[in-house]
């Protein structure tokens, strides 16, 4: 694999992980203000679910485009 070609997959697979954490953030601290969360708590819960996406499965979603 050529130089560029690998830098273009790893931009790839950090986009792809970027993505996932914006939306696993933004969908859980909706869901925990919806369940009555204050500003910190939602945010603590979203932060929470970012920390335990699961990595492997983004990449095989990704593999799988």
């Amino acid at each position: 694999m050529q130089l560029q070609e690998a830098e273009d997959q790893l931009l790839r697979v950090a986009e792809a992980v970027r993505a996932a954490c914006l939306t696993a953030a933004q969908e859980s601290y909706e869901e925990a203000s919806m369940r009555g969360l204050c500003h910190e708590g939602a945010w603590e819960y979203a932060m929470g679910v970012v920390r335990t996406l699961d990595v492997r499965n983004i990449l095989t979603q990704l593999r799988q485009t």
